[in-house]
């Protein structure tokens, strides 16, 4: 059943609230690796073993140690994009509350054992069963779409979605409490359960995932709308043969596995293009964090008002014109870190925006399908995050040039901007001829692919 006006309030609201504030908690546990990994680097007899690391040059082991080391990324990104679409089917069948919950008290098991990890092998079986929180996204957009009418959908999933300020999490950790990641184990008192140095990090994300598993449970409604109970799978994976959800799936590549994937692999940029410590290259990446999730509340709002396709359309255009100069290399434009910076904020803000909109597009057009049709973009968005830093790193060093790994990121923007505009063109060209046409809907419905 779908939700109206006439149910109370207080239900949904609940439902929208504790569910960002899981989503922003998991969103952190997903991509903590972006910061602790600096750190865990440092550990080579971790990273490679002792007996292995003492055999080779200082050279073997720095190359080791970050082939290994995007392996944990990778297994990490991986396990919270792929099985998206499952999630988002299970929160439409099962209830968002149950999945949410299930998922925050799963993942605190891996992110409390990440802390004790003794091996490489230890390390990568962590990362794989922590990253499952990425997968927290679709569950709560299928769970919040199903609570809340059409013409409050995208500010709702807004609000949700702008627990991507997750990312930021580790971040800000660091930055406000420098002494993180070298604090002295807790002995005694707790029996050493609360390691120290970067270890003492996953627990804390730990007890959070407990603490916030009990908040939803107790707080968002006991009787949970699932508008997938008694469908068969075969009627809910349906609407994945539509054209449009491949292009909604392309864009969202563009606002959030650009945004994943520039998470992660801006702190080590900054370090490696503008020299600034630890600290400031977590601070500056917060820096374009921050509108990239915040103002997805925004993007929600102006979808309702005048619909995702020109918000959509805004978004692409004032990337593309931010995005030209990152991509320059130094000796035609040298940009500064402020400059890069401002410019990087500016991107920020179109993929904060942008992502709202276009998950808007979803719930209009697949209303009974959105666990389904919102895992398939969430996931192959997901998956942009775990493309695209390699994707970064090779043209990068095939032309010498590291702001040159902005090319790629161009080309999907310009990409997604032609395909967004062919279908406007078509569609006015429907438009045009509907009184000619015997099913003037379909025309229009045929466009709009």
């Amino acid at each position: 059943m779908t939700p109206d006006d006439t149910e109370p309030t207080g239900p949904r609201l609940r439902v929208m609230w504790m569910s960002t504030f899981a989503f922003t908690v998991l969103f952190a546990v997903w991509l903590m690796l972006g910061v602790l990994g600096l750190e865990i680097k440092k550990d080579t007899a971790l990273m490679l073993g002792a007996d292995d690391a003492a055999s080779m040059t200082p050279d073997q082991i720095k190359a080791a140690v970050e082939s290994r080391f995007e392996w944990l990324l990778a297994a990490a990104i991986l396990a919270g994009s792929l099985p998206r679409l499952n999630f988002g089917i299970w929160a439409d069948k099962h209830g968002g509350r149950n999945m949410m919950v299930g998922l925050l008290l799963f993942c605190a098991i891996p992110a409390y054992g990440l802390a004790f990890a003794s091996s490489y092998a230890e390390l990568l079986t962590a990362a794989t069963l922590f990253g499952l929180a990425g997968n927290s996204f679709t569950v709560g957009i299928a769970w919040n779409s199903a609570w809340f009418p059409t013409r409050q959908k995208g500010t709702a999933l807004g609000v949700f979605g702008a627990g991507n300020v997750g990312a930021s999490g580790t971040k800000l950790l660091v930055v406000l409490v420098p002494t993180v990641l070298t604090l002295i184990p807790v002995g005694g008192y707790l029996g050493g359960l609360i390691p120290g140095g970067w270890r003492f990090v996953p627990v804390l994300y730990a007890a959070l995932l407990v603490l916030t598993a009990v908040g939803v449970w107790f707080v968002c409604p006991k009787v949970d709308h699932c508008p997938g109970r008694g469908r068969p799978l075969g009627e809910m994976l349906a609407p994945l043969k539509h054209v449009r959800v491949w292009r909604l799936s392309l864009y969202y590549v563009v606002v959030f596995g650009a945004y994943v994937a520039l998470s992660s692999w801006l702190p080590n940029y900054y370090r490696n293009t503008f020299g600034v410590d630890l600290r400031t290259a977590a601070l500056l990446t917060a820096m374009y964090i921050f509108p990239a999730s915040l103002l997805r509340p925004l993007g929600g709002y102006l979808s309702d008002k005048f619909g995702p396709r020109v918000v959509t359309y805004a978004v692409f255009v004032g990337m593309t014109v931010a995005l030209i100069p990152l991509c320059l290399p130094t000796h035609v434009l040298d940009l500064g870190v402020t400059l890069f910076t401002g410019l990087m904020v500016v991107v920020g803000v179109g993929m904060g925006i942008g992502k709202a909109s276009v998950y808007k597009y979803v719930p209009n057009y697949f209303p009974k399908d959105v666990g389904a049709v919102g895992g398939l973009v969430g996931m192959l968005g997901a998956l942009g995050g775990f493309v695209l830093p390699p994707v970064f790193g090779m043209v990068g060093r095939a032309t010498g040039s590291p702001q040159a790994a902005f090319v790629a990121l161009l080309a999907l923007t310009v990409g997604s901007l032609a395909w967004l505009h062919l279908v406007v063109v078509a569609m006015k060209r429907a438009e045009a001829r509907m009184m000619a046409e015997p099913e003037p809907a379909l025309a229009l419905a045929s466009a709009e692919s």
